[in-house]
């Protein structure tokens, strides 16, 4: 797998014009650089509560489905990486309510001190994330992007 490339300038390359410079990377990578997608889906993102998680869940992976019937595999990558960040975060608050997972030193683990209600959102992304990742076309355009860009 080709490392994401955080060399480049993101600041000036729209993403939607040159897919061909995108870097699907591990996970989350690249998801608060690439645009114009961030600005597209960040203002939709939030966990607070289910019911704030639910909405958010619903746009974004509405988006992945407008990016799918534009064939905007970027997109459809950059809404997946929301939606994992979406569950990623949630769950981080779950488990820690302070959001932090290290003590100051970052090198101890702070104990769990359990959020049902952050676990909710947590299960609510988690269910749209694997929706879009296990969505066969984004799995095909993902190996073809793999395979032409690396």
């Amino acid at each position: 797998m080709k490392p994401f490339d955080y060399s480049l300038d993101f600041k000036t390359i729209d993403f939607r014009q040159h897919q061909e410079l995108y870097c699907i990377g591990r996970g989350e990578q690249g998801v608060l650089l690439v645009e114009p997608y961030k600005s597209e889906i960040l203002p939709h993102w939030r966990f607070k509560t289910p019911d704030v998680a639910q909405k958010s869940a619903d746009k974004i992976y509405a988006l992945f489905l407008e990016y799918k019937q534009q064939g905007d595999f970027v997109g459809m990558d950059m809404a997946r990486k929301f939606l994992q960040m979406g569950y990623t975060r949630s769950r981080r608050y779950a488990n820690h309510k302070s959001g932090r997972k290290y003590a100051k030193d970052s090198k101890t683990v702070l104990p769990q001190d359990v959020d049902p209600v952050k676990a909710q959102s947590a299960e609510i992304f988690y269910q749209k994330w694997q929706l879009a990742k296990t969505d066969p076309e984004y799995q095909e355009l993902s190996d073809r992007h793999r395979q032409q860009y690396g």
